[in-house]
């Protein structure tokens, strides 16, 4: 293997058209093409774990947060991050970093926090918009049947629990070829009517490229008729935070205390307690303030999060409450999620968990 088939199996899993805009993910440093040695997961990249990765013969790091987030001017050893990188390069080690491309994935960092807290009837908190795409496609009759398969076998048609879904209508095309045309059916200069198959399929924004690869092997045509389109459709599959209910009621100090064994966090800072029942919670792994709305629009009894600040708990309004149980502890358990799934791929290689605790927040 090479790292670049690391890589495929990560992007397949959670693909990087989903990370968000301000987001650096994917292979940050280090040669695709290289021969792979073996993998460490980690939450941080930091020197240290440079370190760790030299002792245990892995090549490639996949970190959850990216290294480089913001951009180099100079490599020189005057920060953490130019240290990190510059012992990566010097040591060929590659660094891969895939952050919100699996927050906003659907079994990824919050399922992880759902699943730990035992949630059920889990849903994206914010489902990510403009995900899903349609392709309206023209093709003869007797053309139609391959090409549907064409595109059903690239993830075309896939809706929820149903796959092979598309729309179907007969009717007759026309058109003309000029002196410069080579027409498959009919004669360049003269009209042709030819009965044809209107074929509708939607799919994923990630799979743009494999679906128009299939249309054009699969048409017939010279000159391929076709629409893409971006529909409004919510995408229950594709979107940040989670929220779901308990299996029994808590108070809010028993939620709390569970709350604190479950992430094993050593504090937790929450807005005033309403006095009200704990079942249905929210979660967002990370930084998460933002989230505050889409949590009481949903009528969470509490939220789960990271990196309040003094006014953005005055947001609860005492609607719900929110709790702050830190940034490295909501997403600690990522870098498990990832080592079980590489581990089910790849068989013959070393898949590494860090041991490295990398949170630099302590407490007193």
């Amino acid at each position: 293997m090479i790292i670049q088939d690391v890589v495929n199996l990560l992007e397949n899993y959670a693909p990087l058209a989903y990370a968000e805009d301000f987001d650096n993910v994917g292979l940050l440093v280090g040669d695709k093409n290289e021969k792979l040695t073996g993998v460490l997961v980690t939450l941080d990249t930091l020197e240290s774990i440079v370190d760790e990765a030299i002792d245990n013969n892995c090549n490639l790091i996949v970190s959850f947060h990216p290294i480089i987030f913001k951009g180099l001017k100079s490599l020189t050893g005057k920060s953490y991050v130019e240290r990190t990188v510059l012992k990566a390069i010097k040591n060929n080690i590659a660094i891969y970093a895939i952050h919100t491309a699996l927050d906003n994935h659907i079994n990824g960092v919050n399922d992880i926090i759902s699943d730990t807290l035992e949630l059920k009837n889990k849903q994206i908190l914010i489902p990510q918009r403009h995900t899903i795409k349609k392709l309206i496609a023209f093709v003869p009759h007797k053309n139609a049947a391959t090409l549907r398969t064409a595109l059903f076998a690239v993830g075309a048609g896939n809706i929820g629990n149903y796959n092979e879904c598309s729309f179907n209508i007969e009717g007759v095309g026309t058109f003309n070829g000029n002196e410069n045309s080579y027409p498959v059916i009919g004669e360049r200069g003269i009209t042709q009517f030819e009965n044809e198959t209107q074929i509708s399929v939607t799919f994923a924004k990630h799979l743009e490229s494999k679906i128009l690869s299939a249309l054009f092997k699969n048409h017939p045509y010279e000159e391929v008729a076709y629409e893409i389109t971006t529909i409004e459709n919510t995408n229950q599959h594709i979107g940040i935070g989670m929220i779901g209910d308990l299996e029994e009621e808590f108070s809010e100090l028993d939620f709390l205390d569970y709350l604190k064994t479950k992430m094993k966090t050593n504090t937790i800072r929450h807005s005033s307690l309403l006095g009200k029942p704990i079942k249905k919670v929210a979660v967002l792994g990370g930084s998460g303030a933002f989230a505050i709305s889409a949590a009481k629009a949903q009528g969470a009894d509490i939220y789960v999060t990271a990196d309040l600040k003094y006014h953005d708990f005055f947001s609860a309004e005492n609607k719900l409450v929110l709790a702050d149980i830190g940034h490295y502890e909501s997403e600690q358990f990522t870098k498990n999620g990832l080592v079980a799934h590489l581990t089910k791929k790849i068989s013959n290689f070393a898949i590494v968990l860090s041991n490295k605790n990398t949170n630099p927040v302590k407490y007193f």
